[in-house]
């Protein structure tokens, strides 16, 4: 009943509509190339939080909601819902990805060496304040190595699990065809790990790092240590109908795994991925799973709690339906609040008289 007055204004709803269109201007192919191009990390996280992955259609995504972020979520990922699924790909193993960046926190040497890659970890935080004065920034060429790191590195996980250092997950030899599927499936708890990984691949980046810091801070059950994280390309491997297996592109993926020994003699892991570039989401999320195990009910580190309040299009979209007609419910709450003060003031007025 709250929403019915929104129908009297349909034309004013309408153009409400049209001019947020025209404070926003024409939308061209070549002002979504140059989205693409000027932020892709941000296109990244579009990407991540929509799962799916095209880098046209998310930067067409963010054009379109004028940069605001969950509307731009919410467009994607109501475009994925219209498109065919044709099959599905083979699982991406940290041994086959293109490493571009792989680093850990948890030792200084590692099999195949630490690779820096592109990060502005370690830069000066300044202001290119000249580019305003009509100067250009031209960012310094790179030194390209003679020998360069190797695309493929093996995981800094398996080197620990051969020396027995890290507690086996309950999933480490899940089928693939048991794997389900959250944009298919509800998100039920107590969840399966394969749902809690892919609830944090597409939840809100500010969202889990918020409740990701916490943990870190104190109010969760283990403090992490970045055992590896990476940025890289997957090949997308699938099988043709005459059962030959061939890549269909490539796709950017962050991944991190964090450990702690909070628990046993062995390390624990937490772990997340996501579509993209995203390794401060990467991190905060694999701290949440790593504290899921055993968290304290009405924590911020068990998953129920973190999985739904994550949820960004969702709790945004709870959010937002403030704005509209409540007008209702409020007239109640103010009938119920005249009649308790008419019913307090009346034993005062019969006592004066």
């Amino acid at each position: 009943m709250a929403y019915v007055a929104t129908r009297g204004g349909e034309r004013a709803i309408e153009q409400s509509e049209r001019l947020f269109r025209e404070e926003l201007g024409e939308i061209s192919l070549e002002k979504v190339a140059q989205i693409r191009d000027a932020l892709p990390y941000l296109v990244d996280r579009v990407m991540g939080e929509a799962s799916l992955y095209d880098q046209d259609v998310a930067a067409l995504a963010l054009t379109q909601a004028g940069g605001e972020l969950h509307e731009a979520v919410l467009l994607l990922r109501a475009w994925r819902t219209t498109q065919p699924r044709i099959c599905v790909a083979d699982p991406v193993t940290q041994a086959g990805s293109h490493v571009l960046r792989r680093i850990s926190a948890a030792f200084k040497d590692i099999p195949g060496g630490q690779v820096l890659g592109p990060s502005l970890d370690y830069a000066h935080r300044l202001l290119a304040t000249e580019v305003l004065s009509g100067e250009k920034y031209q960012p310094p060429a790179v030194d390209r190595a003679d020998h360069p790191a190797p695309r493929h590195q093996p995981s800094v996980s398996k080197w620990l699990a051969d020396q027995e250092l890290v507690t086996p997950s309950a999933n480490d030899d899940t089928p693939t065809d048991e794997i389900p599927d959250l944009t298919r499936e509800p998100l039920l708890f107590p969840a399966k790990r394969a749902h809690r990984l892919q609830s944090l691949a597409r939840a809100d980046t500010g969202g889990v790092l918020a409740l990701g810091y916490s943990a870190m801070r104190g109010y969760g059950q283990a403090h992490p240590t970045v055992n590896e994280l990476r940025l890289a390309e997957a090949d997308v491997q699938v099988t043709h109908p005459n059962g030959t297996k061939f890549s269909a592109g490539r796709v950017k993926i962050s991944q991190a795994e964090v450990v702690s020994k909070a628990k046993g003699e062995k390390l624990d892991r937490g772990f997340s991925a996501t579509f993209g570039w995203n390794e401060v989401k990467c991190i905060a999320a694999a701290t949440l799973d790593l504290n899921a195990e055993g968290a304290e009910k009405n924590s911020a580190v068990e998953e129920e709690f973190f999985l739904y309040h994550t949820e960004g299009v969702e709790s945004s979209g709870f959010c937002i339906h403030f704005k509209l007609p409540h007008y209702v419910t409020f007239q109640s709450s103010l009938d119920a609040m005249r009649d308790a003060k008419r019913k307090k003031d009346t034993p005062k007025m019969e006592a004066a008289e």
